[in-house]
């Protein structure tokens, strides 16, 4: 008798829907290991958003211990003539700044000759210029040179001091060489233009010749020259640079309270963005029986433990020593509030204790300090958070294998099911044939029966 093929066909039974039905049931025992390995990926993500937070928390807490916050300072001008910037030098204070004059370069014109692009010059031959405080190397000119390749020269090979062009005064053409340097002391007096030219070239007119001078400024009643419009060391840590002549300015110079202020609510909104994370991440809603994904874990209770703790804390060194010293307080919510009044007036009047309040002495006294070592501690490698985040991963590998070992066990089982229905199948195709067998020597029989 040939071997079934197909579940079903020596029995007629339906074997093989029975096979899926068992397949689906057994596939049932998958379902509690996924579900605690989505669990465990759900916390995971969860602890992605609480390292988030606390990395933003660690942020803001970096940026108040910086002791340069407190430093810096905001400049402001009253006036269109002068611009001001500061360095960390400065020091707070106010000035009037009368610009009388502004520093100007030197420029000189040569006499007049008929064409630009005519030669001038008969053989080689050296430009000289005559500054105020001396001499710059001579420019080699050569043979057969027009105007516009003397022009061309002193571009290239003055070194950056001078700039060349040539003008059309109507009458013909000059040389203009203006000095690259503002001041008195780099005016150009004279050159040897007229001196070089060949036998026989006509010029006009003379050289002009323009001086440069120096910038005059009045600071608090002080007279300062100064040979460039960017005049620094007039004012401590006070970079000058000047617009505009005859006219008076008052700089302002004084603590960037605004960027401490900013800094300080920085923090605050970090925390209580944080805190909402957490709270939307550990909340339990008693009508759904919802639970937050960290609802009940250690490590998020671990984490606002610490955090509490430090902001609870004292620094000493200063009149401000607590959170409230500065308009922080902690809410009965958790959250943190801020009065801003207390604050400003924090800044205004005890700068140097709001410093070694949030600063301290060194990098982990003050509360931002602390705030950044506490949250670093956390963390790390070895912190709670991380530990946490590794635990979970450790998990969800284990749940992976044990899914791959149940996921094979079920395959074995339905395969035993296959081979016992297929075993089913043929017995009951036998039982078939031998009974359609016996039906038909029975009705063999009955009919001789009868004919006899």
């Amino acid at each position: 008798m040939a071997s079934i093929t197909s579940l079903g066909v020596g029995s007629g039974l339906d074997l093989t829907g029975l096979l899926d039905q068992l397949r689906e049931a057994e596939q049932q025992k998958l379902v509690p290991i996924q579900q605690q390995v989505e669990s465990e990926q759900a916390k995971i993500s969860a602890y992605g958003q609480l390292k988030g937070g606390l990395s933003q928390l660690q942020t803001a807490a970096s940026a108040l211990n910086n002791a340069e916050l407190y430093e810096s300072l905001t400049t402001s001008v009253d006036g269109d003539g002068v611009r001001a910037v500061t360095s960390n030098d400065a020091q707070p204070g106010q000035y009037d700044v009368a610009v009388e004059r502004l520093a100007t370069a030197g420029s000189l014109a040569t006499e007049r000759v008929a064409a630009p692009d005519e030669a001038i010059i008969d053989g080689d031959t050296e430009l000289v210029f005559a500054f105020s405080d001396g001499e710059m190397d001579s420019i080699a000119i050569a043979e057969g040179s027009s105007l516009e390749n003397i022009r061309d020269a002193i571009n290239a090979e003055s070194d950056g001091r001078l700039n060349a062009s040539i003008i059309n005064d109507g009458e013909g053409y000059r040389l203009s060489v203006n000095a690259t340097e503002t001041g008195a002391d780099a005016s150009i007096q004279s050159t040897n233009f007229s001196d070089i030219l060949a036998d026989g070239v006509v010029t006009s007119d003379t050289q002009v010749v323009q001086a440069g001078q120096d910038a005059l400024v009045n600071v608090n009643g002080i007279d300062i020259v100064s040979s460039s419009n960017q005049i620094e060391g007039a004012i401590q840590g006070v970079t000058l640079d000047l617009n505009e002549a005859n006219t008076s300015n008052t700089i302002t110079v004084a603590q960037d309270s605004q960027a401490i202020s900013e800094g300080v609510k920085a923090f605050v909104e970090a925390f209580n963005t944080l805190k909402g994370t957490i709270g939307d991440l550990t909340a339990f809603d008693a009508a759904s029986g919802q639970a937050g994904q960290l609802n009940g874990d250690s490590a998020t209770r671990a984490v606002e433990s610490s955090l509490r703790g430090v902001l609870s804390g004292m620094v000493d060194g200063g009149d401000l020593q607590v959170l409230s010293d500065v308009g922080i307080s902690l809410q009965v919510d958790g959250t943190l509030s801020l009065d801003e009044s207390v604050l400003d007036s924090a800044i205004a009047n005890q700068p140097d204790d709001l410093a070694n309040f949030f600063a301290g002495s060194d990098s982990k006294s003050g509360m931002a300090g602390q705030v950044n070592e506490a949250i670093g501690q956390m963390l790390n490698d070895s912190g709670a958070v991380q530990n946490a985040i590794s635990g979970s991963e450790r998990r969800v590998e284990s749940f992976g294998d044990r899914l791959s070992r149940t996921e094979v066990r079920i395959e074995e089982t339905v395969e035993r099911y296959r081979t016992q229905f297929a075993q089913l199948d043929t017995l009951m195709s036998q039982m078939n044939s031998t009974s359609n067998y016996l039906t038909q020597q029975l009705a063999g029989l009955n009919q001789q029966q009868t004919q006899s």
